[in-house]
């Protein structure tokens, strides 16, 4: 039988009542002739909450028992889910990550699988069994558990389904599908049906919440099919992008059309001449930035712009009182809104449009940058819905339709 992995998200298992709806859709899945290994995260809030009570007790949670702590959700999620579809006549066993083979390198909070070891979710499938592993966690060669980051059990679904060689890897949530801009800032937003995994990937980065980038990372590099779809909705027919989002190589679009508009509230924005001492610091602290810009100042002194995510800033306090030793300027007023698609900077012209409209706008910006699928602007946070708005209307609205 071909093996399919489906990833339920934390407000399709919040409560016993939608754990057992989840309980039904599997027990189908299996009745239709599928190997079913399932990866499910934390009971809604559950996540936030045990970060709320860390942060009760400690201003600077150390992030080995952050890991131990936040585990946690994932393996009550599991456990209840496997008991609902033993209910339901199934026969179900539940791993935790390390169980069921994930391993990561050797970084707390944010680490990345470095490989897929699934002999026991194998043994257990080939005994006929659903086999539900606990998303978003991991065991690093040190035996140390660790988690993957916001949107882990993304990440925890498609490397699963690549080591098994997954006929395809469903991501279940409350929303049916990837669209053109959030639906609650945007009520023009439509469903996409078919993405390729770099426009997926930089939705993602951007601040898109319905796939996490890393498991486009590994869907691309392993060819799995991604299919991004509401819980509520029926199994996947034999068109799956009637009535959801298809992540594949190749999407059937013209090169340069804008795909979707992303954004991102919480980031802040840091500036320093100290490039050397700043980046030592923000390594010693583990903190990554989403994008950095060095450029040369009027004085002939090279100077360094940092865009950095709030929610890797696990230590904000400590890394606060280093860079202030450094004086460098922090802003926690600003946000980040892109637009994204195949091609779009093959010419100036999207970054050019975009600027002029929000110029015209009244929208300030404090820079933007480009990659070959993205262009992205920082805009005041106050300003994001209403930059959001302006580059869809601009880019998806008015945009003519380009037959290819």
């Amino acid at each position: 039988m071909s093996i399919v992995v489906q990833k339920y998200g934390g407000s399709s298992v919040a409560d016993a009542g939608k754990l057992q709806k989840v309980a039904e859709r599997i027990v189908k899945t299996k009745e239709g002739g599928h190997d079913v290994v399932v990866v499910v995260s934390a009971m809604g809030d559950t996540t936030d909450n045990l970060l709320g009570l860390a942060k009760q007790v400690s201003a600077n949670p150390d992030r080995r028992e952050l890991d131990m702590l936040l585990s946690a959700g994932e393996r009550i999620s599991m456990a209840l889910l496997s008991m609902a579809i033993r209910e339901l006549g199934g026969d179900a066993i539940s791993f935790t990550g390390s169980q069921s083979g994930i391993i990561t390198n050797d970084r707390h909070v944010d680490a990345r699988i470095i490989e897929v070891r699934p002999f026991r979710v194998q043994d257990e499938l080939a005994r006929g069994r659903v086999v539900v592993v606990a998303g978003y966690q991991g065991v690093s060669y040190r035996r140390e558990i660790t988690t993957l980051g916001r949107g882990g059990s993304d990440t925890t679904a498609v490397a699963m389904a690549a080591a098994l060689g997954a006929e395809w890897c469903e991501i279940c949530s409350d929303v049916d599908g990837v669209y053109t801009a959030d639906p609650r800032i945007v009520t023009s937003a439509r469903r996409i049906p078919c993405l390729s995994y770099e426009e997926t990937q930089e939705l993602a980065e951007s601040g898109a919440k319905v796939l996490n980038a890393q498991a486009v990372e590994f869907a691309k590099e392993r060819e799995i099919a991604i299919y991004a779809r509401a819980t509520a909705s029926p199994l996947p027919g034999a068109d799956p992008t009637v009535d959801g989002t298809v992540v594949r190589r190749f999407a059937p679009r013209v090169p340069g059309s804008v795909v979707g508009v992303a954004s991102e509230r919480e980031v802040v924005m840091i500036q320093s001449p100290e490039i050397d001492r700043l980046l030592g610091v923000m390594d010693n602290f583990k903190t990554p930035g989403k994008q950095v810009h060095i450029t040369k100042m009027n004085s002939g002194q090279n100077g360094l712009t940092m865009i950095l995510s709030k929610e890797n800033l696990h230590q904000e306090r400590n890394l606060c009182a280093a860079l202030k030793q450094l004086g460098v300027l922090w802003n926690d007023g600003v946000g980040a809104v892109s637009i994204v698609g195949t091609g779009i900077n093959e010419s100036h012209e999207k970054l050019l449009s975009g600027t002029l409209a929000l110029d015209r706008a009244g929208i300030e910006y404090y820079g933007a940058a480009t990659s070959s699928f993205r262009v992205t602007w920082i805009v005041a946070r106050e300003k994001i819905q209403a930059a959001v708005e302006r580059l869809h209307a601009l880019f998806i609205e008015e945009a003519a339709t380009l037959v290819p």
